[in-house]
């Protein structure tokens, strides 16, 4: 797993719409390496073909309860686990934790909390396996995340710390949509309400400093109405 967009994530919940919710918000973040499942006897059978790298587990089950599959799971794997439960009293919420889960939401929760738990959860759990490219080429531009530089045939240029978190981050999912969300965070932290017209002014800046033609982008790419995702070497 180079990044953590990378993590193979399963969802185990009776509720097909809300699979199909976190489903899509978990992809909306970046994550495409996603199963779903409905019921214990399907969530045995995704892990026996693959085991996931993080699950997303409900307790209330058509076949059985989750907090029985956890004790399962926690018999052949270590693989961090998080609960999402209508179950809201303190009692349950203790118990799941007690147990050694990684998080535990009850439902209903903010959408766009999700990813943040996730992201959460898989950097604390994977820290030591990421890696973390910080240099990078651009046609003739090479950029060194490591002392915020920017080799141009005109010369060396200065990125800004803000600039160079921006760029770590689409770095760190390159090839990948990073939301304006995800981006925002990132920078300002959880305080980031009303962050995008300054994110447009940095990625601007970025562009001012990494394309040949600013105006006509070749690397940081808009998602319109998504975010923005830096392209992968084969669009050169």
């Amino acid at each position: 797993m180079q990044t953590i967009q990378d993590a193979k994530i399963l969802i185990v919940d009776d509720s097909r719409e809300l699979r199909t919710l976190l489903k899509e918000e978990l992809g909306s973040a970046g994550y495409f390496h996603l199963k779903l499942a409905g019921s214990v006897k399907a969530a045995r059978q995704a892990m026996e073909e693959d085991m996931p790298e993080l699950v997303i587990l409900d307790i209330n089950l058509p076949d059985g309860d989750g907090f029985s599959l956890f004790r399962e799971i926690r018999g052949n794997s270590d693989v961090p686990i998080l609960f999402l439960s209508a179950r809201d009293a303190d009692s349950d919420r203790l118990f799941g934790l007690g147990l050694g889960a990684d998080d535990y939401m009850v439902k209903p929760f903010l959408m766009q909390e999700l990813p943040l738990r996730v992201s959460g959860i898989l950097r604390r759990f994977y820290r030591g396996q990421l890696q973390r490219e910080t240099v990078l080429h651009l046609g003739e531009r090479t950029v060194d995340l490591g002392d915020a530089t920017v080799t141009t045939p005109a010369g060396a240029l200065s990125l800004t710390a803000t600039e160079r978190t921006i760029l770590q981050k689409l770095l760190d999912n390159r090839g990948r949509i990073v939301t304006y969300d995800a981006l925002c965070e990132t920078v300002w932290g959880g305080d980031y309400y009303g962050c995008e017209n300054s994110l447009n002014v940095h990625i601007r800046h970025l562009r001012e400093k990494l394309e040949a033609q600013p105006s006509q982008p070749k690397w940081i790419l808009t998602a319109r109405g998504l975010g923005y995702k830096l392209a992968k070497e084969a669009s050169q």
